[in-house]
């Protein structure tokens, strides 16, 4: 009795592999590895140009750098700073002035002006570009220039009535007023004009 023909090119599984999921070759020996997943699957996200955009809120930025320093606030202006540093730098600068006017009996344009720049910077330096401060710097740089005009007259008194100068203060303080305003004329009070004059210049340098 003949036995059934076998039809021919009848694929055939070597070694005995089996089809996996309608690949014949997924399972033979040293063929690549059938794919289990989708390749096309899920992709990275794509850039967005900011690449810190997928970090959490309060989430630190690389390399310990953390969040971005917040701009410090404008300082304030501090009126009362200001007229006191004012009055602080007339009375030192005033009897400077004096003392240099006493010494050479005579007064200098050149002094008056820096006594006035000088209390107006000092004072909006540390107080602000407040407008009451200027205005004190200027007011407190004319009582600088009088007083340095009291202590000069002063001095000299002193020299020419060969007593000591704290008694011609402490005593004679009215002989030196009075001598002040008979000696005053046009220069001395242009002289407190110019000191006035410097202390806005020296505020407006400073601020």
């Amino acid at each position: 009795m003949s036995q059934p023909v076998q039809p021919p090119n009848q694929p055939q599984q070597p070694y005995g592999g089996q089809p996996v999921d309608g690949n014949p070759y997924a399972g033979q020996p040293g063929g690549p590895a059938a794919p289990t997943g989708n390749p096309y699957g899920q992709q990275p996200p794509a850039p967005t140009g900011n690449p810190f955009a997928g970090q959490q809120p309060g989430q630190s930025a690389p390399f310990g750098g953390g969040a971005p320093f917040a701009p410090a606030p404008p300082a304030r202006n501090n009126i009362l700073v200001g007229v006191l540093v004012a009055l602080g730098a007339a009375v030192v600068a005033g009897i400077l002035y004096g003392v240099i006017a006493g010494s050479i009996e005579r007064e200098v344009g050149y002094a008056a002006v820096g006594v006035g720049f000088l209390v107006g910077f000092a004072a909006s330096k540390l107080g602000g570009s407040n407008p009451a401060v200027i205005a004190a710097s200027a007011v407190f740089s004319i009582g600088a220039v009088y007083l340095g005009q009291l202590v000069g007259i002063s001095m000299v008194l002193s020299d020419l009535a060969q007593i000591p100068f704290s008694e011609v203060v402490g005593d004679h303080f009215g002989t030196v007023t009075e001598a002040w305003s008979e000696e005053a004329d046009f220069m001395t009070y242009l002289f407190l004009a110019l000191a006035a004059a410097a202390a806005v210049g020296g505020a407006k340098k400073a601020g």
